[in-house]
C-alpha cells in the first residue's frame, strides 16, 4: 500500500506509537534466558511455543528482547528415564537431538530481526564447577555457543549436562543487559505482568550492594534495594501470610516494614502504575526478573556454590533463607510481586518432566479410560 492509499484508520495513534518506543525501551534493559532440557514431549517444541505464546499474550516485551537459549543435555542413556538425575533412553536421545534443531528454529523465526534467515556465528567456552584440589582435575564442561550476527539470539550447548544452575550462570556470562529474565521451558504465564514499570523501579532502587549490606533490615528506608523479583504459582498464594513468613517474628516485621505498592509515573504524564511487591525470603528457580551483576556476585560467589546438575533453590537458595532469617535479607534484596494481595497468580507450572504434548496427553488419558472400562467389566463378570 503507498502512501497516498493511507486513510485515518491506518495512521498510527502517537500514543500508540510512544507505547511501542517505550515497550522496546524496556526490552533493550533486558535478556530473556530460556533453559531447556530432555523431555517426554520432543521432538515437538509445544512447550516451548506455549510459552513464546504466554509472553506475547501477557508481556509484550518478553517478545522483543534479547534472548539466550540453553539446551542442556543428558548424562547416562538407559533402560528408563530419570530426567532430573540426567538419565534418558535411546529413544528419548535421538528425539532430543532432533528437538534441538526445532527449538532453535523457532527461536530464530519468533526473535530475529526480519525472520530467522541470518547467518550464525559459533564459538566456545567453559562452564567450570566444584574443587580444583587435585591438579589433574580441571571440572569444566566445554560449551559451543551459536548466535546470530546481531547477537541478540545465543544458543549454548554443553557437551555434559550443565543442570539448572550451571545453565543460568553460563548465560549471565554472556548477557549484556543490565537485567534478566530467568524462564524455565515449563512454566507458561497466565496473568498480564508490566515488565516495563517493574524494571523502573528496580532501577530506582538499585542501591549498591555495599550500602545495602551496611543498612539493618528494619531500617525504614524507602530506598530499599529491589534486585530480584519472582513471580506467584500457586505454592505462593498470599505468600505475606503464609507459614513461611508469619512464623518468624523478624521476617514478618519485614514484611510488615516494606511490603508497598510501589508508584511508577510515566514521562509523558499518563496515568501511573502500580507494582506491589512483598519481602521474598527465599531464592527461587521459577520465573523470575533480576539485576544481571547481583546475581553472579551473589548467587555464582564462586565455582563451587551450585554443583552441576544441581538447582539453585536446592542449595544457594536454603542458604539464602538461613541468612534472611539472621538478619541478612538486603543482602539478598529478593522480593515476591504481589497482585491482588497475593491472590492472583501469574504463572502456570506445565510440567515438562512428565507431559507428553497434547497429543500424548490425550492418548495417556484414553488408554486410562480404556484400563477403567477393561477393570469395570471385569468386576461385573465376577
Amino acid at each position: 500500500m503507498t502512501a497516498s492509499t493511507l486513510d485515518d484508520d491506518h495512521v498510527p495513534h502517537p500514543q500508540a506509537a510512544t507505547e511501542t518506543t517505550q515497550t522496546s525501551q524496556h526490552a533493550d534493559l533486558l535478556t530473556l534466558i530460556i533453559t531447556t532440557s530432555p523431555t517426554p514431549s520432543a521432538p515437538s517444541t509445544e512447550l516451548l511455543s506455549q510459552i513464546l505464546a504466554s509472553f506475547r499474550a501477557h508481556c509484550p516485551e518478553l517478545s522483543m528482547c534479547r534472548v539466550i537459549l540453553v539446551l542442556d543435555t543428558y548424562d547416562h542413556i538407559s533402560s528408563t528415564a530419570r530426567l532430573k538425575k540426567g538419565h534418558v533412553t535411546a529413544e528419548g536421545a535421538r528425539n532430543y537431538a532432533e528437538y534441538k534443531a526445532n527449538a532453535k528454529r523457532l527461536i530464530l523465526e519468533e526473535y530475529a530481526l526480519g525472520g530467522g534467515g541470518q547467518d550464525l556465528v559459533v564459538d566456545y567456552a567453559a562452564a567450570e564447577f566444584g574443587s580444583v584440589a587435585y591438579a589433574q582435575q580441571t571440572n569444566a564442561v566445554p560449551l559451543s555457543i551459536t548466535k546470530t550476527a546481531d547477537g541478540r539470539i545465543l544458543f549454548i550447548e554443553p557437551a555434559q549436562r550443565l543442570g539448572f544452575g550451571l545453565a543460568v550462570r553460563s548465560a549471565l556470562r554472556l548477557t549484556e543487559t543490565p537485567y534478566v529474565w530467568i524462564q524455565q521451558h515449563d512454566w507458561a504465564m497466565i496473568k498480564d505482568i508490566p515488565l516495563g514499570p517493574l524494571l523502573t523501579v528496580m532501577q530506582q532502587h538499585a542501591r549498591p550492594q555495599s550500602d545495602a549490606s551496611e543498612l539493618d533490615d528494619d531500617a525504614a528506608d524507602t530506598k530499599v534495594p529491589i534486585k530480584y523479583v519472582c513471580f506467584p504459582s500457586i505454592r505462593m498464594v498470599q505468600y505475606a501470610r503464609s507459614d513461611h513468613v508469619m512464623q518468624f517474628p523478624a521476617l514478618r516485621a519485614l514484611t510488615n516494614l516494606h511490603k508497598q505498592n510501589f508508584t511508577v509515573w510515566p514521562e509523558d504524564g499518563s496515568c501511573s502504575t502500580r507494582i506491589p511487591l512483598t519481602p521474598l525470603f527465599f531464592w527461587h528457580d521459577k520465573p523470575h526478573v533480576a539485576e544481571t551483576a547481583h546475581y553472579l556476585a551473589q548467587v555464582f560467589s564462586s565455582r563451587v556454590a551450585v554443583p552441576r546438575g544441581a538447582f539453585i533453590e536446592d542449595t544457594v537458595g536454603h542458604r539464602a533463607r538461613t541468612e534472611m532469617k539472621e538478619g541478612q535479607w538486603r543482602k539478598w534484596a529478593s522480593w515476591l510481586y504481589y497482585p491482588d494481595e497475593g491472590k492472583q497468580l501469574c504463572m502456570r507450572h506445565l510440567k515438562g518432566r512428565t507431559w507428553r504434548g497434547t497429543e500424548g496427553e490425550l492418548c495417556q488419558k484414553m488408554e486410562y479410560i480404556r484400563l477403567n472400562q477393561e477393570g469395570e467389566q471385569e468386576r461385573a463378570r465376577e
